[in-house]
Parts: C-alpha cells; sequence; structure tokens
C-alpha cells in the first residue's frame, strides 16, 4: 500500500492519537523483532489500519510495553502488539517484497533489485506459511502488470486488481465477517489504486509511465477532469466507509472512523493545496 491510510490529527482526541502512535510503534517494534532493520524500513501507516480494524472486529487483547528506539533513543515510547499485529507486519513485509519485484520488472530501478535482495529470505518465510493467500496476491499483481503492458484505459479494471489484491490482505480469519471485510478491503483497494494514480499522474505523464487516468486527463477538460476524480474517490470511500459501518467493530472505533471519513482525505487536500500554490507561483502571485 502506499501511506494514504492514515489519521487526520487535528479531528483526533489526545487519547485516541496517542493510542494510534502506540500501535503504529508495535507495528514497527514487530518488523524489527521478525525481521531485523530491513523488515522494519517496510513500514506503513497502511497496515496500522489493518491492526487497528482486525484487532477491534475480532477483540485481540493488546499488551503495552514501553521501550527506546531510534526515533525516541532518549524517552521510552508506549507499544501496542498482538497477534493482529504479528499478522499485519507479515503482510506489510510482504507487499513491500512484491512492490520492490515490480519495481525491478518494470522499470529496473536499482531501489527495487536492493529491495529484493534485502527481503527475499524473509518474504519467502511468510510466502511459505500462507500459500494460497499468497499466490491469489501475486496473481491480482500479475493481472495489474498485464493491464500496464497492454495500456488498459479502464481504471475500473486496473483499480479492481489492487481492489481484490487488497481483499487478501484483510483476510486474517475465514469466518462469519470475510465477506463483509472483502467489500471493506476492495473499496479501500481501488480508493488507494485511483489515489495513488491522481498523485503521480504529473510524474507519469513526464517519465511516458502507464497512468489509467491519463486517458480521463487527455479526454475532459481540467475542470471536468478533477470533479470526475474527485467523484470516483468519492465514492470509493462511500462504500467502504458503509461495509465498515456493518461490522461489530466498538474497540478504537473513533479513530478507525477518523482514518475513513477524515484521514484517506489528508493526501488529496495536499495535492490540491500545492497545485494551487503552484498556479499561483507561475501566475505571478
Amino acid at each position: 500500500m502506499f501511506g494514504y491510510v492514515t489519521i487526520y490529527k487535528p479531528e483526533l482526541k489526545v487519547k485516541d492519537y496517542y493510542k494510534y502512535k502506540a500501535y503504529y510503534c508495535g507495528l514497527c517494534q514487530t518488523l524489527k523483532e521478525k525481521y531485523g532493520f530491513t523488515g522494519q524500513m517496510t513500514l506503513t501507516y497502511d497496515f496500522t489500519f489493518v491492526t487497528l480494524l482486525l484487532t477491534s472486529l475480532y477483540e485481540s487483547e493488546s499488551r503495552m510495553s514501553m521501550k527506546h528506539c531510534k526515533v525516541h533513543p532518549v524517552k521510552k515510547t508506549g507499544m501496542l502488539q498482538n497477534e493482529i499485529t504479528e499478522y499485519a507486519a507479515e503482510m506489510n513485509l510482504l507487499l513491500a517484497y512484491y512492490h520492490f519485484l515490480d519495481d525491478w520488472r518494470d522499470e529496473r530501478k536499482l531501489t527495487g533489485l536492493s529491495g529484493i535482495h534485502a527481503l527475499k529470505r524473509k518474504a519467502s518465510a511468510v510466502i511459505r506459511k500462507y500459500p494460497k493467500k499468497c499466490r491469489k496476491i501475486y496473481g491480482c499483481l500479475e493481472e495489474l502488470s498485464r493491464c500496464e503492458e497492454t495500456n488498459e484505459k479502464s481504471i475500473d479494471k486496473a483499480a479492481g486488481c489492487f481492489g481484490r489484491l487488497m481483499e487478501e490482505l484483510f483476510i486474517y480469519r475465514r469466518d462469519q465477517w470475510e465477506e463483509g471485510l472483502r467489500r471493506l478491503a476492495f473499496y479501500l483497494g481501488k480508493f488507494i489504486y485511483i489515489m495513488d494514480a491522481y498523485d503521480d499522474l504529473e510524474k507519469d505523464r513526464e517519465k511516458g509511465n502507464y497512468n489509467p487516468l491519463n486517458f480521463l486527463y487527455e479526454k475532459e477538460e481540467n475542470e471536468v477532469y478533477e470533479e470526475e476524480c474527485r467523484q470516483m474517490l468519492t465514492m470509493m470511500m462511500a462504500e467502504c466507509s458503509s461495509e465498515f459501518e456493518k461490522l461489530p467493530c466498538l474497540l478504537d472505533a473513533d479513530i478507525l472512523r477518523n482514518i475513513l471519513y477524515a484521514g484517506v482525505w489528508t493526501k488529496y487536500d495536499k495535492i490540491q493545496k500545492d497545485r494551487k500554490e503552484g498556479k499561483e507561483q507561475k501566475n505571478g502571485k
């Protein structure tokens, strides 16, 4: 994932902010304990959300510890960990590894090659532990790669590949909540993919890289393009949030709602602000 699924701090209670931070630091610590410094470097906010959601849904008992870390070398910081944290760490590492594979295969990025070498042994252990899940995730990435190779014009088709990938990441147990979790993850995955394409459009156009929003951008006036992107993103999060409200998540529900209703829009608002400031500077205002 790409770091879009995070909190909106101004609307979060202080106690909830520190609890969110404790889950984030707990995930970071788990990555360090299981996979060392290289695993720790793959940490994303997105999997903190996975940890929070699944912990709330399954009411997993978390343990709080106070530890030093490189970011907080003087004062100890609170860390919340449980069995969900370990699962999230495994999926976090796995997706990072697949991302490096994609970078090396598609663009021959040296960062991709170095990432593959750094994580291959660790990712192989995760793949052996979850063979069926990993086959499905890799299959979604292969389908997404074919969309890029054939210059697929349908944003819905390309985003759907990532949505189905997200489904597998969110399924911790095969139970009565699986169907709802899959729908939530599917729409969240589509939102992330569209947001990432929206964020990278200018860079991708300059480099000649595939971006499914490029076809809409070239076809429509700028105002129409912006409105259609906003509508797509809003629709995805409306469906995602609707599925969340059907789940019996009471623990940390305020934090989860903050993320789904406000936090996921943080990057979009920043893009809008940066583009507005860029236009003003260009016009000499």
